[in-house]
């Protein structure tokens, strides 16, 4: 299996995303977080977790990470379809793990 880094990428960050969310809105996302998760099972090696401000790239905010593992990138594919992270209008970027020969 190999291991991939995801970067949840928002063009706001995720404190502000919380912020702005009622009560009953963050417990239904985090149900699908769950959900989604569930759905990952032993594809998730780190479920991760959301990142504080300072985290902006050009393209957006980094709003968290995960470490997944899948036997291509096709199938990591799959396995983040319906992620609720997309579901409500953010995207997702995936690194591979590369090895490190020696180590």
């Amino acid at each position: 299996m190999t291991k991939f880094l995801v970067l949840y990428k928002s063009d706001q960050s995720t404190r502000q995303r919380m912020a702005q969310s009622t009560p009953d809105a963050q417990a239904a996302g985090m149900r699908a977080w769950k959900d989604w998760a569930a759905r990952a099972g032993s594809a998730i090696v780190d479920l991760g977790s959301p990142l504080g401000p300072g985290s902006l790239n050009a393209d957006g905010a980094i709003g968290g990470f995960s470490i997944l593992q899948a036997s291509s990138t096709e199938a990591l594919v799959d396995v983040l379809k319906g992620h609720p992270h997309t579901e409500c209008g953010g995207t997702i970027d995936i690194y591979e793990f590369l090895a490190m020969p020696g180590m």
